[in-house]
């Protein structure tokens, strides 16, 4: 089925949407939780709540892409039980993602409205648009969906410090990005 019809199905109130939204997105949207909270029970619960969350916000909402309207909603509650978590424990290969980006990226509480939270969203798409493929999709499957270092090196048949130097070089290129937008830190 395709997404403007499962839209539909939510814009019509039809239960069928949560069927649909699971055989088509369910999947991803357990790995996107389950990279981010390495726990299955967690990952199925986060899954659930986002579509909820999806259930509760189309209508009014209308996503141009369901795919990355249910991501954000998985990433985002993934986050948030993640932060919740850490005051039980530490997790460090967790904290150790999210730190990552927190050189380059300003932080959410310095960014005064919304018009400036769209202003680097924008920057930050148009930058990703000038990666090679090859960047970009790390850069994705490290930051959006949460992926180990370890397990990204194993697929790309190469070491986990080469990736590493990598993903410094992209983060490195970001900050840049932005302070030439004057959206730095």
């Amino acid at each position: 089925m395709e997404d403007n019809q499962i839209i539909e199905l939510y814009f019509e109130r039809n239960e069928a949407a949560i069927k649909e939204t699971d055989m088509k997105f369910g999947r991803l949207l357990h790995s996107i939780a389950y990279n981010l909270l390495s726990s299955q029970e967690d990952s199925e619960e986060i899954v659930n709540d986002t579509y909820d969350k999806a259930w509760n916000s189309i209508p009014p909402q209308c996503p141009n892409s369901l795919r990355a309207y249910l991501g954000r909603i998985t990433r985002n509650l993934s986050i948030n039980r993640w932060n919740a978590k850490r005051t039980q424990k530490r997790f460090h290969e967790k904290e150790l993602l999210l730190s990552e980006l927190g050189d380059c990226v300003p932080d959410s509480n310095t960014v005064d409205t919304k018009m400036d939270t769209m202003e680097l969203a924008l920057v930050i798409d148009h930058w990703l648009e000038e990666l090679t493929v090859d960047d970009r999709v790390l850069f994705m499957r490290r930051y959006w969906f949460g992926e180990a270092v370890n397990r990204i090196a194993n697929e790309c048949a190469t070491t986990p410090n080469n990736i590493s130097g990598r993903l410094y070089r992209l983060r490195q290129r970001l900050k840049k990005a932005l302070e030439q937008e004057e959206l730095s830190l």
